[in-house]
C-alpha cells in the first residue's frame, strides 16, 4: 500500500486520521495488545501473540460476532487510527508477517502512537472551542508537535518519552476546558436547580445521576463504571478520561461534550435518543 495517502498535514479540524482503518492495518490491535479472560475476554491472550481469530489478511474472522462469543473487549477498543499509521507510515507499509523482525518494534510502537494520536484528537477538538480562543496559537503549537512526533521513525519513537509530553499537553487542554465551563455555567448562572461540583477522578461508580443537569460539569478522569446517567444532561461538561464502562446513557444529552471518543461511547449503553457529537458514531450494540 501507498504511505501517500496518510496525510502528514491536515485542514483545521479534519479528525479522519484519527480514526480507526482496519483495512489499512496489520491487525496490531489483535496482536500487539494482551488481555485476560473476564466478562470481556473469552480467553487471555500475551502481548505480541496473534488472536486465533485473526486472518491471513489481518482481518477479524469473527467481526460481526464478537460480542455473542465473548469478545465485548474488542467492540469497544478504539485506536484513533495510530493502526493504520504504524503500519503505513512508521513501517511504509511492510508488516510483520513477511518481515518478521520489524514485528517488536511495530508492536512496541503501537501502543505509544495510540497515546500520540489521542492526544492529536483532542488537541483538535480543542482548536474548535471559541472561548478557547486566547490560547488557540499555543494548541496549534503543541498540535504541530505532537503530529511531528508521529512521524518519527520506530526507533526514535521507542525513546520518547510520552507520558512527559502528555503531560504538558493535558496543562493546554484543562486551560481550554476551563475556559469553556466558565463561560457555560455564567450562562448558567441564574438557572433553577443546584449544580453539584466534581473533582478529578471523582468516584461515581453505580451512582444515580438520572435525569442530573451535569451542564460544565468536571468529570474529569470520573469514574462513572455502571453509573445511571438516562436522561442525564452533560453538554460543555468536561468528560475527558472518564471511564463509561457499562454507564447508562440511554436518552442522555451529550451533543457539546467536552473530549468524548468513540471508546467511551463504545464502552457505556445508549439508546437512538442519546444525543452524541456528529463526529462520534452510535455503537451497533446499542438499543434502538
Amino acid at each position: 500500500m501507498s504511505t501517500q495517502s496518510i496525510p502528514t498535514s491536515l485542514p483545521d479540524g479534519d479528525r479522519s486520521h484519527m480514526q480507526g482503518d482496519c483495512a489499512r492495518c496489520f491487525g496490531l490491535c489483535c496482536v500487539a495488545l494482551p488481555y485476560a479472560a473476564s466478562s470481556d475476554f473469552a480467553n487471555t491472550k500475551d502481548a505480541g501473540q496473534p488472536c486465533t481469530h485473526l486472518q491471513d489478511d489481518f482481518r477479524c474472522g469473527v467481526h460481526t460476532q464478537l460480542r455473542q462469543i465473548g469478545f465485548r473487549g474488542c467492540t469497544v477498543y478504539d485506536c484513533f487510527g495510530a493502526g493504520q499509521h504504524v503500519s503505513q507510515v512508521t513501517f511504509g507499509g511492510q508488516d510483520w508477517r513477511q518481515a518478521p523482525s520489524t514485528a517488536k518494534p511495530m508492536f512496541d510502537v503501537f501502543p505509544r502512537m495510540r497515546q500520540l494520536h489521542e492526544l492529536l484528537w483532542y488537541l483538535t477538538e480543542a482548536l474548535s472551542f471559541e472561548a478557547a480562543s486566547e490560547i488557540h496559537d499555543e494548541l496549534r503549537a503543541s498540535l504541530a508537535e505532537t503530529e511531528r512526533l508521529t512521524h518519527l521513525d520506530a526507533e526514535r519513537l521507542l525513546l520518547l518519552d510520552v507520558a512527559a509530553h502528555r503531560a504538558a499537553v493535558n496543562v493546554l487542554l484543562l486551560r481550554a476546558s476551563e475556559l469553556v465551563r466558565e463561560e457555560a455555567l455564567r450562562a448558567l448562572k441564574n438557572a433553577p436547580g443546584r449544580r453539584k461540583a466534581y473533582g478529578r477522578g471523582a468516584d461515581l461508580i453505580g451512582a444515580n445521576l438520572k435525569g442530573a443537569d451535569l451542564r460544565g460539569a468536571n468529570l474529569r478522569g470520573a469514574y462513572l463504571i455502571a453509573a445511571n446517567l438516562s436522561g442525564a444532561n452533560l453538554r460543555k461538561a468536561d468528560l475527558i478520561g472518564a471511564d463509561f464502562r457499562d454507564a447508562d446513557l440511554r436518552g442522555a444529552d451529550l451533543t457539546d461534550s467536552l473530549f468524548l471518543t468513540q471508546f467511551q461511547v463504545n464502552a457505556a449503553k445508549g439508546d437512538a435518543l442519546t444525543k452524541l457529537p456528529p463526529y462520534l458514531t452510535r455503537p451497533p450494540h446499542w438499543s434502538s
